[in-house]
């Protein structure tokens, strides 16, 4: 049987199989392509896996080359196929599925197949001329899938938790922005809906700016734990087939490469089978994801309305709200970002359950842990930028509204308790309930206080940093 003009013939332990002859990856990915039709999401839509799949290929060819194992003309020729691929060249022919059976090896063999014919086009051989330069013999040398992948997966996370840093940053920033411009807004806070005691509109939002800066500074404790890798432990941790110093020099190359500050486990038998960073890490999305959804809950109620909610703020009007309510504008970031936490959340149970089922000496469930997690960092970090910009830049402050609140509210009673006593305070309640009255309309009526020391109790500046009540 002849093969095709467009196709070429490639062999591996199942036998032979004619791969399209413009393709740069080989026989052992068209299988995988076959095989796993599960989620029709390519291993090229997440670009850092790929880039850093290409950093441990070329850190592991300089390594050899060092060691005198692997030829020097093909190390070079290797080292400049993954230095294409991290330039962003060649991720069409990575078409492997995200999720996949294997521990990831498909994933590693569409990598070794994409280098390899990369680096043969560099010697001035076609792709799936082998002989001269191999996927597995060389490419792979003193690898495996349950080191590489592993390894990969955590760069590529490292790089995606720093673009998160900065969005959480700059959300961070959004908050503070509007917390010093809302600083003298005097409003009611609520405890279990009910109204509490009076606050101002800035000390809600800056509680906001605290709460995202606190869960930035969880994921530089995560981060940390995701830079200890496995690179060198080859199949189980034992480093067969591998150099003595292999696992040394890789380690060093690719801090180089990546300047990502990488080290190798300790134990290698253990980094091969324990997810436990992984772990931690989708815990610490999760809690992100918990925050952000309660904050976005908060601006959908504060800014319910506009006419019989709370109204106390509003959101930018990005776009109609309904096809049936003419001038109906619906809080659609806040409700974008909700559905952005469940995701994660969902993420979270998926990466524990996939880290629970490993077995013995390997976890199979690494590729389900890190499309998981891929997708939680970069959904939660375009979240948090579509939120800041496209909402808390713009949210305004309906400042006579919450005046008017804290005049009525009965909770403005606990403010004014120290100043003229409880039992004092209790009466003014009882009335202003059964009247309808201001609490401060009724303590002025009856000359408890003045309207020059309401106005001092209830200033900005005491709600954020109360003084002692006067001796009475």
């Amino acid at each position: 049987m002849t093969t095709p003009a467009d196709d070429r013939r490639e062999h591996d332990l199942l036998g032979d199989r004619d791969v399209p002859a413009d393709a740069y990856y080989g026989v052992h990915t068209l299988r995988a392509t076959e095989n796993f039709p599960i989620t029709g999401i390519p291993v090229g839509h997440h670009p850092e896996l790929v880039v850093a799949l290409a950093c441990v290929k070329q850190a592991a060819a300089e390594a050899n080359r060092e060691l005198g194992l692997l030829d020097p003309g093909k190390a070079e020729a290797i080292v400049g196929a993954c230095e294409d691929i991290r330039a962003g060249r060649l991720h069409e022919h990575f078409p492997v599925d995200v999720i996949q059976g294997g521990a990831g090896t498909s994933t590693n063999m569409n990598a070794n197949e994409v280098i390899a014919n990369r680096a043969l086009e560099r010697l001035g051989r076609p792709r799936g001329d082998y002989l001269h330069l191999h996927p597995l013999e060389d490419v792979n040398m003193g690898q495996s899938t349950n080191d590489v992948y592993p390894t990969a997966v955590k760069l590529a996370l490292y790089t995606l938790v720093q673009h998160l840093r900065e969005a959480l940053g700059a959300l961070a920033t959004a908050f503070s922005a509007k917390a010093e411009e809302f600083a003298d807004v005097v409003k009611m806070g609520r405890t279990q809906l009910q109204d509490a005691v009076p606050m101002t509109l800035g000390q809600e939002f800056g509680s906001y700016a605290v709460m995202v800066r606190e869960d930035a500074e969880r994921l530089t404790e995560a981060a940390a734990l995701i830079t200890e890798i496995n690179l060198g432990g080859t199949a189980i941790g034992t480093g067969l087939n591998a150099h003595p110093r292999y696992a040394e020099l890789a380690c060093q190359r690719l801090r180089e490469i990546t300047q990502v500050p990488v080290s190798t486990a300790a134990d290698l038998v253990e980094a091969t089978q324990d997810a436990g960073s992984f772990v931690t890490l989708s815990g610490v999305l999760k809690r992100i994801a918990v925050k952000l959804s309660k904050i976005c809950n908060d601006l959908r109620l504060l800014s319910s309305g506009p006419r019989v909610g709370l109204s106390e703020i509003g959101l930018p009007p990005v776009q109609a709200g309904s096809s049936i309510m003419p001038g109906k504008v619906n809080p659609v970031v806040p409700e974008v970002v909700n559905q952005v936490a469940f995701r994660v959340i969902g993420h979270d149970l998926t990466v524990t359950m996939a880290a629970e089922a490993g077995q013995l000496q390997l976890n199979a469930f690494e590729p389900v842990i890190a499309h998981s997690l891929f997708e939680s960092l970069s959904h939660l970090t375009a979240a948090c930028h579509t939120l800041a910009d496209r909402c808390v830049a713009g949210i305004t402050a309906n400042t006579e509204h919450l005046r008017r609140g804290v005049e009525y509210s009965i909770g403005v009673i606990t403010a004014l308790n120290p100043h003229i006593g409880y039992t004092a305070a209790t009466g003014i309640a009882a009335e202003a309930l059964v009247t309808g009255r201001s609490v401060l309309s009724l303590v002025i009526a009856r000359q408890l206080l003045t309207k020059a020391e309401l106005a001092e109790i209830l200033s900005p500046e005491n709600l954020v940093r109360p003084v002692a009540p006067a001796n009475r």
